[in-house]
């Protein structure tokens, strides 16, 4: 660690670590999103991750370092939607008890996902109240998996960006989801270490732009999240993410649940492959970064999920309006 930052050592050490419980997505060129954008774009295909997601990345690795005494007394995780399926599903592999709380409005495919592998799932009003549950739950002695604020998860988490660092081609320039912040902070701790001349964006929604706020403010503070894109949607964003970002993120997009969404869609039509918003809102993103860097760019977008179902996107499709024809 250096300044209580991840590091490449970390992360390689949890790539090994995790090497059984996890996917080495594909890491390809899009001649679509290529053509899209007018620049070429390489894709890291997280969403072929076990789970739909690169949650289970940091999920095995912290599961996989607990001691005995706390698999015994089980684990509880607080999640929009990706995180509780991956706790879920590693916890039910190595034979540990899980508790997912999820705020009412997380995707109901995640929670049956969650249910589906034998975690108890307990639902709150909000994201605030299912973080304050959490914590009870935390002192009654069930161990915590936190979706972000925890130096192994965003190990694990680092292990996408050291795949894409290793597999991509030329590439100037970085797009990455930020929720928590747990998979941009995992990322551009291995990008900066192997292709230290790339430039990283981390891009979120407007109503859940925690970090961007955060830089802003010079520190975390919370927020009452109001986008529809739930997996990005953390009251607040942790110390240890905003120190990464603030020290290895050149700047934070912030684009709206409409364009989201119409990402989404236009994702799906040029690359073939079909995410959620939280993945969607990397390409009106990328549209900006062309705009400021120039057609000499080289895009790598991390598409971090694919949990959504078509009735849920067509429904917030014609919620704003975006045309689908």
């Amino acid at each position: 660690m250096t300044e209580n930052l991840v590091d490449l050592p970390a992360i390689e050490a949890a790539a090994r670590l995790i090497e059984g419980d996890v996917v080495r997505t594909p890491t390809v060129p899009s001649t679509g999103l290529s053509e899209l954008l007018g620049v070429p774009v390489t894709a890291k295909l997280e969403l072929l991750q076990r789970t739909g997601s690169f949650k289970v990345r940091g999920a095995a690795a912290k599961l996989r370092l607990l001691d005995d005494a706390e698999r015994v007394a089980g684990v509880v995780a607080v999640s929009g939607g990706n995180h509780g399926i991956a706790v879920a599903a590693m916890a039910d592999s190595l034979g540990v008890k899980a508790t997912i709380v999820m705020p009412r409005s997380a995707p109901r495919r995640a929670v049956e996902l969650a249910e589906r592998h034998g975690a108890t799932v307990q639902l709150t009003t909000d994201v605030t109240e299912a973080f304050a549950l959490g914590g009870r739950l935390r002192a009654e002695g069930l161990t915590l998996i936190h979706p972000f604020d925890d130096p192994d998860v965003v190990a694990g988490q680092g292990t996408v960006g050291r795949e894409l660092a290793q597999d991509a081609g030329a590439l100037t320039d970085v797009l990455v989801s930020i929720g928590g912040g747990g998979l941009i902070s995992g990322i551009a701790a291995a990008i900066r270490a192997l292709r230290p001349g790339v430039r990283i964006w981390g891009v979120e929604t407007a109503g859940s732009d925690a970090m961007a706020r955060a830089l802003a403010a010079g520190g975390p503070i919370p927020i009452v999240p109001t986008s529809i894109v739930t997996t990005l949607s953390p009251p607040a964003v942790a110390p240890l993410t905003y120190a990464h970002v603030r020290a290895l993120v050149d700047d934070v997009l912030v684009v709206t649940d409409a364009e989201a969404v119409r990402g989404t869609l236009e994702i799906a039509e040029a690359a073939k492959v079909w995410t959620e918003p939280a993945a969607g809102c990397l390409l009106p993103a990328a549209r900006r970064v062309v705009e400021q860097a120039g057609g000499d760019c080289r895009l790598g977008l991390v598409l971090c999920g694919g949990n959504a179902t078509v009735a849920d996107v067509l429904a917030w499709a014609s919620r704003f309006g975006v045309d689908v024809s």
